[in-house]
């Protein structure tokens, strides 16, 4: 993905980022400057386990803020339509795995939101690319970790 490619989210999802963001401005920020503070009045910072240890969470949590501030400046809210008879960016797919009869249902959504032991899956992985396009009743082949495997695709919701 390039840095310029759009961010597709849910709106759900663009919410939970920015809520993210804010949680992490407004809040943690405030904590590690604090930790920071009270490590510094402690005296020699280069054997301050505490100082060292709250400058490199300050690494962290800003690396993660300018990660979201750069997904947001290019977050594209999904527009799914429930009613169509294909599977897009943003349907809920239910499909039935020919191997082992089971069911499982997916939301097909952009990497930042993907959550697989939530449901939701990247248009970009495996499963996503081979259901993107197809119809309710259309077999689908999919190349997985596991070896391959074959989805019925019975609803599109």
């Amino acid at each position: 993905m390039s840095q310029n490619d759009p961010v597709y989210l849910t709106s759900e999802g663009l919410e939970k980022l920015q809520k993210e963001l804010e949680y992490l401005t407004q809040v943690k920020r405030q904590a590690i400057t604090e930790r920071l503070r009270h490590a510094i009045q402690q005296g020699d910072l280069a054997e301050n386990a505490d100082y060292i240890s709250a400058k490199e969470e300050q690494g962290f949590l800003e690396g993660r803020i300018q990660q979201l501030e750069k997904m947001l400046r290019r977050a594209t809210v999904i527009e799914h339509n429930a009613a169509g008879d294909q599977v897009t960016l943003g349907s809920r797919v239910t499909v039935i795995e020919h191997s082992s009869g089971e069911v499982e249902t997916f939301r097909i959504v952009g990497p930042a939101e993907a959550d697989p032991l939530q449901g939701t899956i990247s248009y970009e992985s495996p499963v996503g690319r081979a259901l993107l396009g197809r119809r309710v009743g259309e077999q689908v082949c999919v190349k997985v970790p596991a070896g391959e495997t074959t989805f019925e695709i019975v609803a599109i919701i």
